[in-house]
């Protein structure tokens, strides 16, 4: 383990504790599973399926980020994280294993942090495709608010370029 990077993620995140422990040990596997180092522009793709303590944790060690357009949230609630590696085309998910028996905060902190990550996380490839690299959008003025918005989040209401904000969907309850 590289303490260096552990005290940089706990840095960034404000204090240690076991979520932050998961996105620092899944980041590690990755880089080392997918031999890859920082992504410096969009080499490496996170979608990160949890909104938790530990995607503080793959921003710092992987260079993912939501700015960067390579860290990606996919809320489906799971403890698992999906790397890529888009010049090589390999791949990784990783899915939390339950825990076995009682520990307290600091306990599974230091069982997750010190276990073999093979005891901690399933791995399987992801059963989806990366997505497309992140690209620059003009930005339209809504014409109910005035603020402006990319032009793919922009919607037509009554004949007026709307932000989602301003729009008002029309589902008839299905």
């Amino acid at each position: 383990m590289d303490r260096k990077l552990w005290e940089k993620s706990v840095e960034f995140h404000g204090h240690k504790c076991p979520g932050l422990a998961i996105g620092y040990k899944a980041s590690e596997a990755a880089m080392k599973k997918l031999n890859v180092s920082f992504s410096k522009d969009e080499e490496i793709v996170c979608i990160t399926e949890n909104d938790a303590c530990g995607v503080d944790a793959v921003q710092v060690i992987t260079g993912c980020s939501m700015g960067k357009g390579n860290l990606i949230y996919r809320g489906t609630g799971k403890m698992a994280f999906s790397f890529f590696c888009r010049k090589t085309g390999e791949s990784i998910r990783m899915i939390l294993k339950p825990f076995k028996g009682e520990m307290d905060r600091e306990q599974r902190m230091n069982y997750i942090l010190e276990a073999d990550v093979d005891d901690i996380f399933d791995f399987k490839k992801p059963n989806f495709q990366p997505p497309i690299k992140a690209r620059l959008f003009s930005n339209i003025v809504c014409e109910k608010c005035g603020e402006s918005a990319p032009e793919h989040k922009i919607r037509i209401m009554n004949g007026q370029k709307v932000c989602l904000d301003c729009f008002e969907d029309y589902n008839r309850g299905f």
